[in-house]
């Protein structure tokens, strides 16, 4: 949940910095559904069916993140794209690097107010963590208990870049778009030769 109040801060930003929101209509986005499809998934894992086999929990968490991969790189033209995809990156690697599960440090779910429970984790505490410097070691104990990662940081900002760079007043009109093709102009007539409809006379 914390994700998404984080999310929802991010979008309220932009019409208290005088952007307008309508202005996200006009983005171009290719396989829009794929990334809540990913995100749908990772939260059926963790909220809705959090028992059955670890492995293949593990295996589904690493699945969602190529999708959310292929989905970045089909909009790698949106501007904050690559700074999403760098925080995406980092959270997938350390979590391919630990069996599909984010790596979490015992401290800061402490200090968060965090409680383990039973069933699949996508962010547990690991008796032999792999990159925990990319897991979940920032303690988040307001509103929402939570630990975020640098990655997820660094989705975030990426996320504001997008918003505010799509969002304000003299941004383009179609943003993603590619960029309109200048109609060719008349070819200027060789040197010695006069141009077509001219008069040597």
């Amino acid at each position: 949940m914390i994700l998404l109040l984080l999310a929802a801060v991010c979008v309220l930003s932009v019409p208290l910095t005088g952007g307008s929101l309508r202005r996200l209509g006009q983005i171009r986005v290719r396989w829009l559904w794929l990334g809540p499809a990913a995100v749908l998934v990772q939260t059926v894992l963790v909220t809705v069916a959090p028992g059955g086999s670890e492995t293949v929990h593990a295996a589904i968490h690493i699945g969602t993140y190529v999708m959310l991969g292929a989905f970045l790189w089909a909009n790698r033209r949106l501007p904050g794209a690559p700074v999403i995809a760098i925080g995406a990156f980092l959270n997938g690697l350390a979590i391919a690097a630990n069996g599909g599960v984010m790596p979490s440090a015992a401290t800061a779910e402490r200090l968060a107010g965090l409680t383990g429970g039973h069933g699949f984790h996508n962010s547990a505490v690991l008796a032999h963590p792999h990159l925990l410097w990319f897991g979940d070691i920032i303690p988040v104990p307001w509103p929402l208990p939570n630990v975020l990662s640098v990655g997820d940081l660094i989705v975030y900002a990426g996320l504001l870049v997008l918003l505010h760079r799509v969002c304000r007043a003299d941004a383009p009109a179609e943003a993603g778009a590619p960029a309109p093709v200048a109609p060719p102009t008349a070819a200027a007539p060789l040197a010695g030769y006069p141009a077509e409809g001219s008069s040597t006379a």
